[in-house]
């Protein structure tokens, strides 16, 4: 059987109609590694308002936290893969087990040569037309994902969930984003300008407040509102930052094994942030100081974070705090230390966060 050839954001279907995201771009030869994103009602049902999903006849549940995780390890172990490297079982698809696939790029081609079926296909193409005209980029770099990918969006409840494909690109419509902000277009405007939807959330990070978190996000310009007069509403709007295929390497080496060494928390220089508006997003950095745990993290030469909340958090020759699960590296070349912000029972206690001044803000 030829290689499938994925990356993130990328879903597959599996036999049960259990829909996965492709996670990243490391993956092992035989499968890839993902999240489970939804399942059928005959499969899971949720009490959460926010989980509810409609595809024609049937019926999807998101899932929120930790039920996916749970539900794959009690009823489809298949669904668990072992990751060599880390030396534990993640979720995952085999190529085998892939029964239909939805690419973001192939399914907006499709909704925009189309005429709109719905008023947030309509916004959505909307969006497009005011990002491809202040930026220069054509439709061709996008993608979409989220319930625009699968089908199953409310036409008056449902966000639009937009993917910008290659580091270039994401620079270009960033830059172009930040001038059409500074005109205070009527159209379209920063989410976080505002602390509006960090009212909404249910705060549990313990070492990044939600001050923190508005700062950051507002300065990372992919996070708009759409005031959409045709409905009367105004729609989040996501543009997710993807590899182009070209600038893919799959680091995935069986011979290498990662080492947890405890928790850091540490001041640092970032030295490199070129893939940090990516998942995973990778940060080099100098560190200045050791706050909590082992010296050893002073050798520290990167930080991986697998979380969104994380991403494209700092730009370089910023000063960080950063707080989480220190990592010794070692391949046939060498070893090195890293800290990984990831899925972990510390979750709610890691940080990246630049700090400001003299201080930690």
């Amino acid at each position: 059987m030829p290689a499938l050839r994925f990356r993130d954001r990328d879903a597959i279907v599996t036999e049960e109609d259990l829909i996965f995201r492709v996670f990243g771009y490391t993956h092992p030869s035989h499968a890839y590694i993902c999240d489970v994103e939804y399942a059928p009602s005959a499969i899971f049902k949720s009490d959460n308002p926010r989980a509810l999903r409609t595809r024609g006849q049937t019926i999807f549940y998101k899932f929120y936290e930790d039920e996916g995780w749970k539900l794959i390890e009690k009823r489809f172990p298949q669904y668990l893969i072992l990751h060599e490297m880390l030396r534990q079982k993640v979720i995952g698809v085999d190529q085998r087990g892939v029964k239909k696939v939805r690419k973001p790029k192939a399914e907006l081609a499709k909704l925009v040569q189309d005429e709109p079926k719905d008023e947030l296909v309509e916004a959505m193409q909307r969006v497009l037309q005011i990002v491809t005209k202040c930026s220069g980029l054509s439709a061709n770099d996008f993608g979409v994902f989220g319930s625009l990918l699968h089908g199953f969006h409310h036409p008056k409840f449902s966000d639009i969930d937009l993917i910008i494909y290659g580091k270039k690109n994401v620079a270009n419509l960033r830059e172009s984003l930040e001038e059409v902000y500074k005109t205070r277009s009527p159209h379209i405007r920063n989410e976080f300008e505002t602390d509006q939807s960090v009212k909404e959330k249910n705060w549990r990070f313990l070492n990044f407040t939600p001050k923190d978190y508005v700062r950051h996000q507002r300065r990372k310009l992919i996070y708009a509102l759409l005031r959409d007069e045709r409905s009367g509403r105004i729609i989040k709007t996501e543009f997710e930052p993807v590899k182009d295929w070209q600038e893919i390497t799959n680091d995935y080496n069986p011979e290498t094994k990662i080492l947890q060494r405890g928790w850091t928390k540490m001041l640092a220089r970032v030295t490199e942030d070129t893939d940090a508006p990516f998942i995973p997003s990778v940060y080099g950095i100098e560190p200045l100081k050791v706050l909590t745990g082992k010296r050893e993290a002073l050798e520290t030469k990167r930080v991986m974070s697998y979380l969104e909340e994380f991403r494209m958090q700092a730009f370089k020759d910023e000063t960080v705090c950063v707080e989480g699960n220190l990592e010794e590296v070692a391949n046939p070349e060498g070893r090195f230390f890293q800290v990984a912000l990831t899925y972990c029972p510390r979750y709610y206690e890691q940080a990246l966060k630049n700090v400001i001044g003299n201080g930690i803000s």
